[in-house]
C-alpha cells in the first residue's frame, strides 16, 4: 500500500492534470455542470456494477472515474464564470468553491455527525450509531429538517423505499418483532390479488398499481428487518438470470436451433440444465 505522502502526491497529480485539461483540451473546456450530470450518473452505476461483481480491479478503476467527476465539478466551481448550460443560472462570485471547500465541508459534517467519536456522546454498536445519526441530522440547519428530508428525489425507487423505512425505524417507527412484518406482506398480497380479480381482460388499473406498490414496499421492509439489502439481492438475481439464460441461448445454438423456434418445454429443459451448472 502507498504511504500517506504518496497518496497526497497522487491526489495533487490528478488536480494538476485537471487544471491542464480544463485549459488546453477543447472537450474538457466546453463542459458544464449540466453537461456532466448524466455522465456522473452513468459512472456511479458502473461503480455499483463493479461492486456487485466483487471485482476489486474494476472497483478501483470506476472509483477513479467518479473521483475525476468530483475534481471536475470542484474545478468548475472555482472558476469565476458561469458553468451552467442555462445562462440564467449563473452563480455569483460568493458562491464559488474549490476542492478544499469540498473536503472541508465533508470533514466538518463527519465530525458533527460523529459526536460519539469527536464529542461526548456514546454509541456501542452500529445500531446505536444509526439512531444517534438521525438525532444529529434533525439538529442541522437550525432544526428545520424533518425525518425524511434529505432523501434525494432521484434515488431509484427500490433504494428510496429502503432509506425511507430505515430512517423512520431509527426514530422508533418500526415493528416490535421482525416476524410481524410477514402478516403485513400477506395482507398486501391478498389485497393485490383481490384487485386483480376485479380487473377485466387482464387490464391494469390505478388501484392494481397502488396495491402492487404496497406489496413491494412491504417486501422491502421485510428485507430490511432481516438485514438484506433488496437492491443487492435483486441485482444478484439479475446476474444469475443473465448467466442462466445465456447458457440456454448458447446450448440452443449448439443444438442448431434459435430460441424463437423452440417450444417452452424445450427451453425449460435447458433452463433446468443451466441451474445444475450454475451452483
Amino acid at each position: 500500500m502507498h504511504t500517506r505522502e504518496e497518496q497526497l502526491a497522487a491526489f495533487e497529480r490528478l488536480l494538476d492534470i485537471m487544471d491542464t485539461l480544463r485549459e488546453k483540451c477543447p472537450w474538457d473546456r466546453k463542459q458544464t455542470f449540466d453537461s456532466l450530470r448524466q455522465n456522473t450518473i452513468e459512472e456511479t452505476f458502473e461503480l455499483a456494477t463493479a461492486i456487485s461483481r466483487h471485482d476489486m480491479t474494476e472497483i478501483s478503476k470506476e472509483l477513479g472515474d467518479v473521483l475525476l467527476h468530483v475534481i471536475f465539478y470542484a474545478k468548475m466551481g472555482s472558476e469565476n464564470k458561469n458553468n451552467f448550460s442555462d445562462s440564467s443560472a449563473a452563480p455569483n462570485s460568493s458562491e464559488q468553491f474549490d476542492i478544499a471547500d469540498v473536503c472541508n465541508r465533508i470533514s466538518d459534517k463527519l465530525i458533527f455527525r460523529h459526536p460519539h467519536v469527536y464529542g461526548e456522546a456514546a454509541a456501542q454498536n452500529a445500531e446505536e450509531v444509526s439512531h444517534l445519526w438521525e438525532q444529529v441530522k434533525l439538529k442541522e440547519k437550525g432544526g428545520n429538517k424533518t425525518v425524511l428530508s434529505g432523501i434525494p428525489d432521484s434515488l431509484p425507487s427500490l433504494v428510496k423505499a429502503y432509506r425511507i423505512q430505515d430512517k423512520v425505524a431509527n426514530v422508533g417507527f418500526d415493528w416490535e418483532k421482525k416476524e410481524d412484518v410477514w402478516a403485513k406482506v400477506k395482507e398486501e398480497i391478498a389485497e393485490f390479488e383481490a384487485e386483480m380479480t376485479k380487473s377485466s381482460n387482464d387490464s391494469t388499473n390505478d388501484q392494481m398499481v397502488n396495491e402492487f406498490g404496497d406489496l413491494l414496499f412491504a417486501m422491502i421492509n421485510a428485507a430490511r428487518l432481516y438485514k438484506i439489502r433488496p437492491d443487492n439481492a435483486l441485482e444478484q438475481t439479475n446476474l444469475k438470470f443473465i448467466r442462466r439464460f445465456n447458457y440456454v441461448e448458447s446450448r440452443a445454438k449448439e443444438l442448431g436451433k434459435s430460441l424463437n423456434e423452440m417450444t417452452l418445454d424445450e427451453m425449460e429443459s435447458l433452463w433446468q440444465e443451466s441451474k445444475k451448472t450454475d451452483r
